[in-house]
């Protein structure tokens, strides 16, 4: 490789460090991955019904969020609302806009395995005596899971890969603190191949733990 010479041990230095960036990049990503889910789930089921305020107001976010580059929606919520004098530390800025890009891609996902689940699924339990939220929370989204399971964590991990972002404002996630590492040693080629490989085992890690949550809640 025209004589370059690596020096990995300049990297294992620094592995505290590009460990305790991967920390909080887990951190965030789980965090976005139950707020995306909890404010998804009842935007699909507004999606479904095709009409009123919370239709609008979810077709709203589905649109921006889908259709607006990720770091856009993150330069909103960290520098945006500061015109209004409201400052947000990064980690919670990139939490937010983590979040707020999982709920509108979350919300298409969900409404199509509500398509999937026949209509008399919701009328049977209506009939056994349950609310709609109970229908939706004990029937609905349980069988909607099982068949959205590999869109959703594909979505978690996209969202896990969108972390990244956090080095643009100043947060020292995986790719922040990969970033410091090696503006101080020059060593940029070394520094990046093991932070890629971070990545793959991250999201190698969620991908399996996933598979055998599915499998536990599931395998009646």
């Amino acid at each position: 490789m025209n004589g370059y010479q690596f020096y990995w041990s300049i990297v294992w230095d620094s592995l505290p460090l590009l460990l305790a960036g991967a920390w909080v990049t887990i951190q965030i990503t789980i965090l976005a991955f139950i707020i995306g889910t909890l404010i998804a789930m009842p935007m699909a089921v507004a999606r479904q019904q095709g009409e009123g305020w919370a239709y609008r107001f979810s077709t709203w976010w589905v649109e921006l969020s889908r259709n607006t580059p990720a770091v856009f929606q993150l330069y909103l919520f960290y520098f945006g609302v500061g015109a209004f004098h409201i400052n947000i530390p990064s980690y919670a800025a990139v939490l937010i806009s983590v979040s707020f890009n999982n709920a509108g891609y979350m919300t298409e996902i969900f409404r199509g395995g509500l398509a999937a689940i026949p209509q008399q699924q919701l009328s049977a339990s209506r009939s056994l005596g349950m609310t709609s939220p109970q229908s939706f929370i004990y029937v609905i989204f349980p069988q909607m899971f099982k068949v959205i399971f590999l869109a959703y964590i594909t979505q978690g991990i996209w969202g896990m890969l969108n972390t990244s972002l956090g080095m643009l404002v100043g947060l020292q996630e995986l790719s922040g603190a990969t970033q410091y590492a090696q503006s101080t040693s020059f060593r940029t080629f070394e520094f990046f191949l093991v932070t890629a490989l971070i990545y793959y085992l991250i999201a190698k890690g969620l991908q399996l733990s996933s598979h055998l949550a599915f499998r536990l809640i599931y395998r009646s």
